[in-house]
Formats: C-alpha cells, sequence, structure tokens
C-alpha cells in the first residue's frame, strides 16, 4: 500500500460499477464488480468486444452452465481491456496532459511513489531524471479487480424441462465459478453473511489455496459488521483450507445498498475491537488453516498469509480517511457514495445523477422496498419508484421479474419460491387481503407493505443498459439507485481527479450543509432505527424481544461512551469541531435514555 492508493471504490448496485475496473484500474484505483447478473455482464462483454474489436461469440441460456461462462468471460474480457489500458499509459510520456502524468499526480502524499515522482520533477540532470522515470514506470501498479457476491442471493435453477440443477448450478455457486474459472488475480467479496454451503463449495477451487511459494493466486474478501463474525467466518473457512486476506468492515447502517444493521454495536467500538485483536484473529485463524492443510496432505506454512483490515461506509472528508487509517491502523478505506456523482467512474445517467446532486438529508432514507426483506438505502423520486407507483395507480402493482434474481424466499402461494415485488406474488397477496375484509385504514396499510417491494434487480442494471446503448424491450425503464446518507453533503458533478483530490485533502468537494462526524451521523440512525423497531413491535412485544431491544440500548450507550474518550485521539480536527461532536454525543445520549419500551403481553410470553 506503500506505493499506491489507500482508497477502494466498493460495488455499488449492480449496474453502476459493472465496468468501473476499464474506467479507473489503470490509475491504480481498485473496485469491485457485482457478479449478480449474468445477462447484463454478457451484454458489456459485447459492447466491449465491438468497442476494442475483440470477437465475441454469444453464451446464451441454451448452454450448460451459462451463468459461470458468462461471468468468466467477462471477467477475462475486462482483465484484457484493463492490462491494455494500463500498458498503453506506461507507454506515455510525462507531458502535463497525459493520463501517466494524471496516474502520479493522483497518488497520495504519503505515497513512496509520489515522493519518487515529485524528486524525478525536481531532478534537474536530463539523464538522471529519464532513469528515474523509467523506474517509477516499474513501479507502477495497477488497481485489483475485485468481485462481489452476495452469499444469500444463491437461487435454485431448474431445466427447461422444470427439473430442479445440482446446488453447483445455484446463483451464488456459479458465480463463485465463474470468477474462479477467471484469468483474474484478485478477490471475491463474499457479503451478506455466512453461508456454509457456498463456502465450502470454495473449497474445490486449487485458485484459493496457497501455492508451492505461499502465494494466492484469488483471495477471499469478508465484507462484515464486527470483529466476533469476522472470527467466526474466518475460522470456518480455515477448516475448509482458506484464508481470509481481507476483513471488510462496513457500517451497519451509514452505507449504501443494503443495511445490515448490528445489534447496537456502532463503527468505531468495532472498528477498536479489530485493532487490539488483529494478532488474535491472524494467529488463531493461522493455526486453525496449518492443520487444515496438514490434514489434507498439503504443506504448511511457514507464517500467515497476508491479512489486511480495511473500513467503509459514511466517509466523507480526508480527515476521516486519515483518522481511521491511523488511528486503527486500518490499510484502505472504501468511498463508495460520492463516487456516483463521477460518471467518469461509474454508469449514472444525467437524471439521476441530478437527483442525486440535488438531495438532502430527508430525501436519504432506509427504505423497505427489497424484497429480501433487509432495509435499503434509497433516494426519494428515483424513476423506478415513480415507475413503481404508476402501476399501482392503473390497479397493475408488482413487476413482471424479468431478471428473477431475487425468487428464493417464498413459497407462501407457490412450490417454487417467487419474488415479494413480483405481479405474481403481489396479486395473490393483494387478493388474499382482500378477503379479511379489514377496516380501510389497516387494509391500506397491510397493501402499501405489500406493494411498497420494488424490482431492484432491473432497477439497479438499468443505468448500464441506458448509459451504453444497450437498452432493448424491458419490463419499464426506471432506476434505483441506492445511495448512503453522505450524498446529502456532496452536490457537485465531478470528475475522477477532482474526487481523488477531495479524498486526500487537496480540495473539498462538500456542499454548505452542516455534516456531522461519520461515527455521529451512524449513532444517529441506530437510534432513529431502534425507536422504529420498537414502534413496529409494539403490539407483539415478547420476552425475547424486549431483552433484544434493552442490549440494543445498552450497547448504543456503552458506543457513546467510547466516542467521549476517541475524541481527544482526533489530533487534526478543531477544538470548534471536537466540541461540537461531544455535545451532539450527549443530546443522543439524552434521547436513548428517554426510549421506554412496551411492557410483554402475557399472551406472548
Amino acid at each position: 500500500m506503500l506505493n499506491g492508493h489507500n482508497f477502494h471504490i466498493p460495488v455499488m448496485g449492480i449496474g453502476f460499477t459493472i465496468d468501473t475496473p476499464v474506467k479507473v484500474a489503470h490509475y491504480g484505483i481498485s473496485s469491485v464488480i457485482s457478479l449478480g447478473d449474468d445477462g447484463l455482464a454478457e451484454r458489456m462483454r459485447a459492447f466491449y468486444c465491438k468497442k476494442y474489436g475483440f470477437e465475441y461469440l454469444e453464451i446464451d441460456n441454451d448452454q450448460e452452465d451459462y451463468r459461470a461462462k458468462r461471468l468468466t468471460a467477462y471477467l477475462n474480457l475486462i482483465n484484457v481491456i484493463v492490462q491494455n489500458n494500463f500498458e498503453a499509459l506506461k507507454n506515455e510520456s510525462f507531458s502535463k496532459e497525459s493520463n501517466l502524468t494524471k496516474y502520479f499526480e493522483m497518488l497520495p502524499e504519503s505515497s513512496s511513489l509520489k515522493q519518487a515522482y515529485q524528486a524525478m520533477h525536481e531532478e534537474k540532470d536530463n539523464a538522471i531524471q529519464l532513469k528515474l522515470q523509467k523506474a517509477l514506470k516499474e513501479n507502477m501498479a495497477v488497481g485489483d479487480i475485485d468481485v462481489n457476491v452476495m452469499t444469500k442471493l444463491d437461487r435454485d435453477n431448474y431445466t427447461k424441462k422444470g427439473e430442479q440443477l445440482p446446488i453447483e448450478y445455484n446463483d451464488a455457486h456459479a458465480a463463485v465459478r465463474g470468477f474462479a474459472k477467471s484469468n483474474l488475480t484478485s478477490g471475491i467479496v463474499l457479503s451478506a453473511g455466512l453461508s456454509p454451503r457456498l463456502y465450502s463449495y470454495i473449497a474445490n477451487f486449487d485458485c484459493f489455496f496457497p501455492d508451492e511459494n505461499e502465494q494466492l493466486n484469488k483471495t477471499i474478501i469478508l465484507k462484515v459488521s464486527d470483529y466476533r463474525s469476522a472470527l467466526v467466518q474466518g475460522k470456518f473457512l480455515a477448516k475448509k483450507g482458506i484464508w481470509v486476506t481481507e476483513y471488510r468492515v462496513e457500517s451497519g447502517l451509514n452505507c449504501g445498498g443494503h443495511a445490515f444493521a448490528t445489534n447496537g454495536f456502532l463503527m468505531g467500538p468495532i472498528l477498536e475491537e479489530f485493532k487490539q485483536h488483529k494478532n488474535t484473529l491472524i494467529s488463531e485463524v493461522h493455526e486453525i488453516l496449518n492443520d487444515t492443510l496438514v490434514k489434507s496432505g498439503k504443506p504448511a506454512l511457514k507464517k500467515p498469509l497476508k491479512l489486511i483490515i480495511t473500513a467503509q461506509g459514511g466517509v466523507g472528508t480526508h480527515k476521516e480517511h486519515d483518522f481511521l487509517l491511523n488511528y486503527y491502523k486500518l490499510d484502505r478505506i472504501g468511498w463508495g457514495t460520492p463516487f456516483l456523482l463521477v460518471p467518469e467512474a461509474v454508469n449514472i445517467d444525467e437524471d439521476t445523477l441530478g437527483k442525486l446532486a440535488k438531495a438532502k438529508a430527508e430525501d436519504l432514507y432506509l427504505s423497505d422496498i427489497s424484497p429480501i426483506g433487509v432495509p435499503f438505502n434509497s433516494l426519494r423520486g428515483n424513476t423506478k419508484d415513480v415507475e413503481k407507483e404508476e402501476k399501482i395507480a392503473s390497479g397493475k402493482p408488482g413487476s413482471s421479474c424479468p431478471s428473477q434474481f431475487l425468487k428464493i424466499y417464498n413459497k407462501e402461494f407457490t412450490d417454487r419460491p417467487i419474488c415479494l415485488a413480483s405481479r405474481q406474488y403481489q396479486k395473490l397477496k393483494i387478493e388474499e387481503l382482500n378477503a379479511k375484509n379489514l377496516p380501510e385504514e389497516a387494509h391500506k396499510k397491510a397493501y402499501d407493505k405489500i406493494t411498497v417491494k420494488s424490482c431492484i434487480c432491473a432497477g439497479l442494471v438499468m443505468t448500464a443498459y441506458t448509459e451504453n446503448n444497450l437498452l432493448k424491450s424491458t419490463d419499464g425503464k426506471g432506476i434505483s439507485v441506492c445511495p448512503g446518507p453522505n450524498m446529502a453533503y456532496f452536490s457537485k458533478k465531478s470528475t475522477l481527479t477532482e474526487m481523488v483530490n477531495h479524498i486526500y485533502g487537496r480540495i473539498n468537494l462538500l456542499n454548505d450543509t452542516y455534516r456531522p462526524n461519520l461515527f455521529v451521523k451512524e449513532l444517529g440512525m441506530y437510534v432513529d432505527y431502534l425507536k422504529k423497531e420498537i414502534h413496529e413491535s409494539v403490539d407483539a412485544i415478547n420476552d425475547r424481544k424486549l431483552k433484544y431491544f434493552e442490549e440494543f440500548k445498552e450497547n448504543l450507550v456503552s458506543g457513546i461512551e467510547y466516542y467521549n474518550t476517541l475524541v481527544e485521539e482526533m489530533k487534526e480536527e478543531s477544538e470548534i469541531y471536537k466540541n461540537k461532536m461531544i455535545e451532539e454525543l450527549q443530546k443522543s445520549l439524552y434521547h436513548i435514555t428517554e426510549i421506554n419500551f412496551p411492557v410483554p403481553q402475557e399472551v406472548n410470553r
């Protein structure tokens, strides 16, 4: 990390970052591609083959294992394009406007490569300067092309005759296989929690095991919400012979996309635990890994493999960025939401970009639109919601379910699972509701709960289609977007250079809206989340639920106590800033202490 960037661009939706490596990897910036939609990957492969003059042979739905094959082919193509872009960049001169100069100018001042670049410019001897330039080029590195798989989105698949295919043809399994068989040397981000059958499947691929030189061809990156989860998952994989190279800690609520709330555990204390116990994590997992390797006939490792800790979710200033890196000894910070304002790095249409740029705090909210039943960060007025409301108004709510990736959970009316956002499910559910003859207010509440679900499978890929002129006949053209609350503080369409300069403190892209510290912002979201949970449980409270609420509240109070001591460690912040932070922590503590819990009903005990 000494030579390159200390930030990465996380996966955002499906279509927004589907080809981000093509746009940023040659500048040494790492990013993540979603493997959620093989159909999109196939269409993007056709697009890029045409653009760069490569032969394109379609992989259609009739081919066996088409999902994995499509993903492998797409990732291989992206890798070729990135390497070509990188070599072309290295062959440029160090002229003022060249991409080569842009590569070095964007590097952080802490980078040894940036310092060498600056020394080259200060050198007066032309011959020596040319030697320094050659050395600089030899030490350049391309950004990682990582991929993301949501472990729980592991839909069963069937033959055309209706016969269920073996488990390895499930969506997440096929995505893992597609990555494993690609020629990438990078990592797969496993998000949404532990999946024993998927984690066990990973052990079928040699590329995830250390070679004779104790090197990994492909690595495992775990997106985790806390230290305990990291340790449990790390040990589980180690028992399969698999080492986790990176634990990517994400804020439970102060993030984009799906929000997996913790039980009141806040980001600061979580990162503190990683800081204090990183060596324990390494040693305990390494011991299990070596035992597994030896039992399977493989040589034991001489020392633990590389392990890094990164964090993401709500970071918005270079001071926050630097504090996380330096105080918590992190290796890299994820910057997601602000990059939605950087068309140079992501797929984003002008209409959605305009809405994001104008968005205020009240326009960014935790919604119930996701069919998987997890809170989903959304933007009010996005065109997918507008499309959804039009269908509801016409008396035909729900989607035709063109992608079907979220047909995984509900068998309420059918033998095979159907999606809660589908027209089929909502029609059946509304018919069931109408038969109950509920009072008008209760009926409307139940009706809204059914129809709020949105087809995010289509909504989150649409921007890639619109921006690359790939749009054909589809079920609507609405675009879903899933920014985190951080978007409220950014209002300017930016270039890649501008956003990178903001991250490193060279310029300021924040608008005039008051922006609390990222820890304070997350705390406020958790207080609101707890209140909402209590309100929605008031008629169904029991002892188990009450205990959950009490522990949640205790964890928030404990987190505030931790932050009160942490404020003085923020050496780069002004006294005014720190005093304001302490004041906001006290307000949050007051609001938490004012929370009262309903009394459990005897009937529910």
